[in-house]
């Protein structure tokens, strides 16, 4: 069975005393629930990765990286490598959100050579793909979608654990959701794709989450669709209470 992932990405929000009060209640809160398949990550800022993976020593929680540099080491100012953030003892890493791509102009080549290097330090990459408005629009999604797994799984084995998240550029912080049959389509594709280069038993484990506006009003019906594992969550991961239900639906879908 996959598993359910409930991934929050806190993306640059939080001082370090907020951090530290969340860490707490949402530490509190799953010491209260029976988990089973799903998992809760949450994606601090790099800053608190410290604090994070110490509370999460004592609890439920699992902790992941926001990005990771395509360098191993060396003269890169400001970035930080996956053997740093593997001496953390971090599980997951975020990387190729559609925020890296604009702002920081990364390609599906970055994404593949931190692939590389996250898998050779044992931390599980979540890897994010998705389409524009505007190549949504012209229909050239599925070719899109298909283009960015080609170039960030080029000579990738998946010998270890993996994630993919189908973020819709377009849905990513606008209050715009796609709606579940929209996200299932894409999802699908994926799976389609995962079971041709890697096999059906494989395919079959990779858990595919969608991210894009995910709030508690919407989140079970795009569970229940058959190729959504679980979500990346941006503002609503930001909201104690809302993360919570998030949780809630997802371990009450087990």
């Amino acid at each position: 069975m996959r598993k359910k992932i409930i991934a929050g990405n806190w993306k640059m929000n939080k001082t370090f005393s907020e951090a530290q009060d969340f860490f707490l209640e949402i530490s509190e809160y799953l010491d209260t629930q029976n988990c089973n398949n799903t998992q809760v990550v949450i994606c601090p800022p790099s800053l608190y990765l410290e604090l994070a993976t110490d509370f999460a020593a004592e609890s439920n929680i699992y902790i992941g990286a926001q990005n990771v540099s395509y360098a191993q080491e060396g003269a890169h100012t400001g970035e930080i490598s996956a053997a740093m953030i593997s001496s953390l003892e971090c599980d997951y890493c975020i990387i190729g959100h559609s925020e890296r791509r604009k702002l920081y102009s990364e390609t599906d080549e970055f994404v593949n050579k931190k692939i590389l290097l996250l898998q050779e330090n044992g931390i599980t990459p979540i890897v994010c793909i998705g389409e524009t408005l505007e190549e949504r629009e012209i229909g050239i999604i599925k070719d899109v979608i298909v283009n960015q797994l080609e170039g960030a799984f080029q000579n990738i084995t998946l010998d270890s654990d993996i994630v993919l998240a189908y973020e819709p550029v377009w849905a990513i912080g606008t209050g715009k959701s796609a709606t579940p049959q929209q996200a299932q389509e894409i999802h699908s594709l994926i799976r389609s794709w995962l079971i041709e280069h890697y096999g059906q038993e494989k395919a079959d484990e990779i858990s595919i989450l969608y991210g894009g506006s995910i709030k508690p009003d919407n989140f079970k019906e795009l569970l229940l669709q058959p190729d959504i594992d679980g979500g990346l969550i941006g503002g609503a991961s930001l909201n104690i209470e809302q993360f919570k239900q998030l949780i809630s639906i997802a371990v009450e879908l087990n």
